[in-house]
């Protein structure tokens, strides 16, 4: 058998789509096909002026790719949503450069699936043991201090922590469906302080003379999409310095062909729905829903909890979607029918120093976030399945 050769692309491009998505499969959630990872690169939305240099990983047999490992080389942590602070401190303390640093996941989307993918009837244990002792050569050439990937598929993740990586737990909120097939099923499972309060929410965006529309598929153009990122947007220049505005309009009109059936736009109106005072941006596969973006012209009673929840569950629900990821941070979030379940990310430090101190810390880290995730579902104001807890 031809012996396989590793290369690295500095561009998504370097690998033909069709090659891409023969590896990542039909089943890849929207965030790792081809199409969406390239509106990044060519929107200039992820590029290394940013801090964002793409630098994918595959293993080629002749002129076939047989496994690929997305990547990008970052030179700060914003856009990850797993917080590796007090990483970059321990570094500084022990007198170490801790960025740039690899990365592995889908830019600017804190969204469960990372894996690296492999093509069928090819052994993904051995070509993950081959890509990452790539990596640690990459690592070890350049100095680089540690290989990070974020929200790691529960299938995947074994695999690599056989041959070395180090998880850390952290927090995600998750909504399922369950037999839910309406609203009224849905308002059903909380108490019944709670259910009056989400009615009230509801009827506070009714009284604004609001009504709440989902476009998608041939519904969405060009302009939509404009008018989602300048809302988005919008909604980043809020926060000013920390409006952590990543994407650029190109990245949206991108969608707007490409992704069309994939994304869902939720448009809050007084009349036509093409001229919205508010509107959020969902991505789907069929089976889940994804909460990505949102802002607001007027400042309106409980529209956030509308355009952003309430309506892309009662979507979800009608469409018989199994699960909705509203997107990170929020406690609010928990009061409105979203159990707090566990991630992890995996990681790799190449000083031993550093290594051993963190690798010491995580196992009683991990413990505490299992016990606080388990203290929140205590408290929630809803039944729900408690979520698979372990270590």
């Amino acid at each position: 058998m031809t012996p396989l050769t590793v290369r690295w692309h500095q561009s998504i491009r370097e690998i033909p789509e069709e090659h891409w998505q023969a590896l990542v499969g039909e089943q890849a959630i929207p965030f790792y096909r081809w199409g969406w990872l390239d509106a990044l690169e060519r929107s200039r939305s992820i590029v290394p002026e940013q801090g964002w240099q793409p630098l994918h990983l595959a293993l080629w047999r002749d002129d076939i790719p047989v496994a690929v490992a997305p990547l990008y080389l970052k030179g700060h942590s914003y856009g990850e949503f797993v917080f590796d602070q007090s990483f970059a401190r321990l570094a500084a303390d022990l007198g170490m450069r801790y960025y740039p640093k690899l990365l592995g996941m889908s830019p600017v989307s804190p969204v469960l699936g990372y894996r690296f993918h492999v093509r069928d009837g090819e052994d993904g244990g051995q070509l993950t043991a081959e890509l990452l002792r790539a990596i640690d050569a990459f690592c070890a050439q350049h100095r680089i201090l540690s290989c990070n990937f974020l929200y790691v598929d529960s299938e995947w993740q074994p695999l690599a922590e056989a041959v070395g990586c180090a998880a850390w737990l952290n927090q995600q909120s998750l909504w399922r469906r369950g037999g839910a097939c309406s609203f009224d099923d849905y308002l059903r499972g909380f108490n019944a302080n709670q259910r009056r309060n989400i009615k009230r929410e509801r009827k506070a965006v009714q009284k604004a003379g609001l009504s709440i529309t989902a476009l998608t598929g041939d519904q969405l153009d060009l302009q939509l999409m404009q008018q989602m990122h300048a809302f988005y947007e919008q909604h980043c220049a809020r926060w000013g310095a920390w409006g952590s505005k990543y994407l650029e309009e190109a990245f949206f009109e991108a969608l707007a062909d490409a992704y069309r059936d994939q994304v869902v736009l939720f448009s809050a109106h007084r009349g036509d729905p093409r001229e919205p005072v508010a509107m959020s941006m969902c991505v789907q596969d069929g089976q889940r829903l994804w909460g990505r973006y949102w802002g607001s012209k007027e400042e309106i009673d409980c529209l956030h909890f509308e355009v952003c929840y309430y309506a892309p569950i009662e979507w979800a629900i009608r469409r018989g979607i199994d699960s909705f990821d509203p997107g990170a941070g929020g406690s609010h979030k928990r009061r409105r029918g979203f159990v707090a379940k566990p991630c992890a990310s995996l990681h790799r430090w190449y000083e031993p120093q550093m290594d051993a101190l963190i690798r010491a810390w995580l196992p009683h880290v991990n413990r505490l976030t299992l016990q606080e995730i388990e203290a929140i579902n205590a408290d929630l104001p809803f039944k729900a399945d408690a979520p698979e807890l372990s270590l």
